[in-house]
Parts: C-alpha cells; sequence; structure tokens
C-alpha cells in the first residue's frame, strides 16, 4: 500500500490545497475516487484515514484533500490555526478547489500507470456532499457521484432573515465549535457570493440535471443533517439508489480523534455499500 500524505497543489484563492493519495502501487490503471469533507471538517478528521486504506486495499486509487479556505494550513492541516482563511471561504472555492484536485490528478504523469483518468469518481460528506452533486453536475469526467450524509439545500444554511441585517453591519458572524472551543467567523463575503451565483448553487437543480449514477447514504440518527434531505435528494435524482444506516449518527458512529485501528460498524457498511456501488 502506498501512501502520499499532505502534497501541496496551488489553490485558484492563494491558498494552498494539501492532498493525500492512497494507492495499491501495482502499475495497473484503477478508478480514482475523490473525497470531500465537511463543513468544519478536514482530510484526517476521525476515521477518515482508515476509510481511505480500505478503498486503496479494494483497487481505488483515493484522495482526499483540505478545502484550502477550511482553516488548516500546510504545517498544520488538522483543526482549524487559521480561523481568518476558514471566514473567507465559500462554496464557489470549494467548487474552484475540487476541480483544481480533479485536473491535478487527471493530468499528473507521477500516478499515469496507476489511475484511470476516464473514471473519475466523488464522495462528499455532508457540505461536501452538496459540494460534490454541484461539481457533478458541470464536469463530464465524472463518472458516478456519493454523498454521505449530504445537504440538499446550501440557501437555508446560508442566512437567515433575522441574522442579516446584522452581519452586514458586523460583516462577520461567529460559530462556537463545540470540540475545539473556536468561535470560528464567517464574514459577509460568504453571503454576498452566495447570492451572486444562487442559480449555480442550487443542489436541486444539479441533482435533476445528472445523469450519472448518483448514491445517497445517510444514518437513521443523524441529528446534524435530517434524513428528509436525503429523501429529497434521492426525490429528485431519477437515477440515485438510497441507503439508511440504522442507528448511524452524522459521521457514522466514528468520532475525532479517532484511536480505534478499524471503522465504526456503520462506517464500515458505508464503505462496503460505496465500494460495491463504484465497482
Amino acid at each position: 500500500m502506498k501512501t502520499i500524505k499532505n502534497s501541496v497543489i496551488e489553490g485558484k484563492h492563494k491558498k494552498p490545497i494539501i492532498t493525500d493519495v492512497f494507492y495499491k502501487e501495482d502499475f495497473q490503471p484503477k478508478k480514482v475516487v475523490i473525497f470531500c469533507h465537511g463543513y468544519k471538517g478536514f482530510k484526517d478528521w476521525g476515521a477518515w484515514n482508515i476509510m481511505a486504506t480500505t478503498f486503496a486495499n479494494n483497487g481505488f486509487f483515493f484522495i482526499k484533500f483540505n478545502f484550502s479556505h477550511n482553516g488548516g494550513t500546510i504545517e498544520q492541516p488538522i483543526d482549524f490555526p487559521d480561523l481568518e482563511a476558514f471566514g473567507h471561504n465559500n462554496y464557489s472555492k470549494e467548487l474552484d478547489d475540487l476541480e483544481t484536485v480533479i485536473d491535478w490528478i487527471t493530468n499528473n504523469s507521477d500516478f499515469k500507470s496507476e489511475i484511470k483518468i476516464d473514471d473519475v469518481s466523488l464522495i462528499g460528506h455532508s457540505r461536501g456532499g452538496g459540494v460534490v452533486l454541484l461539481k457533478s453536475n458541470e464536469d463530464a469526467r465524472i463518472k458516478k457521484v456519493i454523498t454521505l450524509a449530504g445537504v440538499c439545500d446550501f440557501e437555508k444554511r446560508t442566512a437567515t432573515i433575522s441574522d442579516l441585517e446584522q452581519w452586514k453591519n458586523n460583516g462577520v458572524k461567529y460559530v462556537l465549535n463545540g470540540r475545539t472551543k473556536q468561535n470560528m467567523p464567517h464574514y459577509y463575503q460568504f453571503y454576498e457570493d452566495f447570492i451572486q451565483n444562487k442559480k449555480r448553487f442550487d443542489i436541486k437543480n444539479a441533482i435533476e440535471n445528472l445523469n450519472i449514477p448518483i448514491l445517497i447514504i445517510h444514518g437513521s440518527n443523524d441529528t446534524s443533517v435530517s434524513i428528509k434531505e436525503a429523501e429529497n435528494l434521492h426525490q429528485w435524482g431519477e437515477k440515485s439508489e438510497f441507503k439508511i444506516i440504522e442507528n448511524a449518527n452524522h459521521v457514522f458512529n466514528t468520532s475525532h480523534p479517532w484511536k480505534h485501528k478499524y471503522l465504526s460498524k456503520e462506517l464500515e457498511e458505508v464503505v462496503n455499500i460505496c465500494i460495491d456501488f463504484l465497482k
């Protein structure tokens, strides 16, 4: 098993994108899977490394990465040392970052003998689920797409009428990170970017337009993103499959840090379903 951690790709927005790749070095072309973390997430969260290894052991070329403005740095890709970057993140930047990663792997001569450049699939967790659906609608290189506890609507997560005026006046609002106890900033540009690109960020429209296989996976005990959102995605996506993981929460009963050498029973079920779908 070959693992290359923390490679630096130049992003389009003056911040680097930190990537990991996992694969069996056997000079056989493999299907490429790119994983996108969610809001307040990062590529090394919890059990994502074990998940990546499992995909690689099953014959995939697996990539995960930190969005350029997720709050991590090259020196510290875990957690959120760069809150200023976090505050300047938005959906446009995340879509651009994902495109940069797709471009990077499909044009990378280092892995030429290891990848099938015409067989790229995306997996997104939570907010990343919305991002991968939008990108799959924009990029014909994507052959299959999977959402894990994915969201179905970015508009309701962008602003509420009650706090919009105050957000505009202050220029920033803060969200407490319960785990790290950081007050995480969101600058008003996030809302402005959403309004400017509202049509582009319409997940319902994106999934209705998709003509590729779609897999929607959601935990029955998810209190962060309602299972109703998964039901909406499934209803809108004519070609979608929908799997409910019983007794699973938003992160499929894992946590950060994850001290075990194995996946939770629920996340293992998720990974097995994904592997079957992608094969």
